[in-house]
């Protein structure tokens, strides 16, 4: 069982998701024609406020969706995202935005530890949890991902008080149906890059080809 001490999406979580038309169909979804989202609606932050890296005013935004326990977020972020942040956000290039999308109780159960935890820690929990992806998605995750989040400064009764907290769970499963009714998201990863949709978990040298133009425009 996922929901093990007070661990409170299951059911919730499900309901969404079979809202939305069920996990297959969110994870099979045939890619969707390139389509682009006026800035506008899409920087309109969620309920949760966003959480982003790199200057506010830069000229190129990238806002991913993302879901913990999806594989291919996973490949991204181990092997793009480093390139990403080395020679576009941390130079002042792109501001990076992380929006979640979970596909599954367990995923929006590893988004609300990485909210609950400092803000400054949000990003480098965010990355642990997908390199060790492997070590917690498993059929019993709470002990692998209280050993992960402790370093991170919970503690037992802040990581059960975090996993408990329903009103997280309900801004982020909004978030989610509104990048699905009105951004089109219906898998993951999904980069809006200055608006426009890149689906699946492109390498650096295929961003670098949409970021570069925008940059020298």
């Amino acid at each position: 069982m996922i929901t093990r001490r007070n661990l409170l999406i299951g059911a919730s979580t499900f309901a969404m998701i079979a809202a939305l038309g069920g996990v297959e169909a969110l994870i099979e979804a045939a890619p969707a024609a390139a389509q682009s989202i006026p800035p506008t609606e899409l920087l309109v932050p969620p309920a949760l406020g966003d959480r982003s890296l790199g200057k506010d005013d830069a000229p190129v935004i990238i806002v991913e969706y993302a879901s913990m326990t999806c594989p291919h977020c996973a490949h991204f972020h181990e092997t793009t995202y480093p390139e990403l942040k080395k020679r576009y956000i941390d130079t002042g290039k792109v501001r990076f935005i992380f929006r979640e999308f979970p596909l599954d109780p367990l995923a929006a159960g590893a988004s609300m530890l990485a909210r609950c935890a400092d803000k400054e820690k949000f990003f480098p929990l965010i990355e642990t949890l997908f390199q060790m992806q492997r070590t917690w998605a498993v059929e019993k995750p709470i002990p692998p991902l209280m050993a992960i989040t402790k370093q991170a400064g919970f503690t037992e009764q802040s990581f059960n008080t975090c996993l408990s907290d329903q009103k997280m769970l309900d801004a982020m499963q909004e978030e989610q149906k509104r990048a699905t009714d009105k951004f089109k998201v219906n898998s993951t990863p999904t980069l809006f890059i200055n608006g426009k949709m890149q689906k699946g978990g492109v390498t650096i040298e295929e961003l670098a080809k949409v970021i570069d133009p925008l940059i020298k425009a």
